[in-house]
């Protein structure tokens, strides 16, 4: 069974829109290794449009150091989950129907695990209990606006912290697991 991790860049006050964290080298160059091991990525339809706006064809402005995180990204398989998408491409193939059992099947699948980002869809994830590991890329940020995590889950999640990395200008990746 491939492990459902759960990654995201969070500021201090639990915003997690896009336009929140700053990005920072260290940051991107952690993600892309993490995102590099992953047999897959699962996203939302917003999630899925966002990234591939940002990074199917990166601005030739964009510093030198996201490269390898587009690199990665763009040759990921991803899974996108939406209701109202027809079609997809940029390596992805569409889920529709019942997005949980299919992330359940794809779960399942042999390997070595599957990453899923974004807000809405991961707390769908969550309520079925279906993450087994939840990264919060810490920035001192405090945004003062935007979405917050898991708003509306059912019922908490208590975890325990597995590992702790520090990326530098304050920013700290941390990954915790459910509780036995």
């Amino acid at each position: 069974m491939r492990p459902l991790r759960y990654s995201i860049n969070v500021t201090l006050d639990g915003c997690c829109h896009h336009e929140g964290p700053r990005p920072t080298e260290a940051m991107h160059r952690y993600t892309a290794e993490i995102l590099a091991r992953a047999d897959a990525l699962i996203l939302g339809r917003v999630t899925y449009e966002m990234m591939k706006a940002g990074w199917r064809s990166p601005s030739p402005e964009m510093p030198e150091w996201t490269r390898p995180f587009a690199e990665v990204i763009g040759h990921a398989k991803k899974y996108v989950v939406s209701r109202t998408l027809q079609s997809v491409d940029w390596s992805a193939e569409l889920v529709q129907g019942d997005a949980v059992a299919a992330v359940r099947a794809l779960k399942e699948e042999p390997g070595s695990g599957l990453y899923v980002g974004g807000v809405n869809f991961p707390l769908q994830l969550a309520d079925a209990g279906l993450i087994d590991e939840f990264e919060l890329i810490v920035h001192p940020r405090i945004a003062g606006h935007g979405p917050t995590l898991f708003a509306g889950l059912a019922q908490a999640v208590d975890l325990e912290l597995a590992a702790q990395k520090d990326l530098g200008d304050g920013i700290v990746a941390r990954t915790f697991v459910p509780r036995s």
